[in-house]
């Protein structure tokens, strides 16, 4: 993917990696082109797991804050 275009959102990825997925189960395709599916569903399953990582990532510094807050109630009320 070249720096000018964008990635897809989580969604656009997943959806279009179950197509890849689809399309080589379905066989009938020519090596070549098998193999660019293949190339295309690795590169969709990377797409994917960024998007979950950036998600694991901020819940888990919102869950950070959150006990941060936690703690500083505990210490004023205390």
């Amino acid at each position: 993917m070249s720096e000018t275009e964008t990635a897809p959102s989580y969604e656009q990825a997943r959806d279009e990696l179950v197509d890849v997925v689809r399309k080589l189960e379905a066989g009938g395709t020519t090596l070549e082109e098998s193999l660019r599916l293949w190339e295309r569903g690795e590169e969709l399953a990377r797409i994917c797991q960024g998007w979950l990582d950036g998600a694991r990532a901020r819940l888990e510094a919102a869950r950070a804050a959150a006990g941060a807050v936690e703690v500083e109630n505990l210490d004023k009320d205390g």
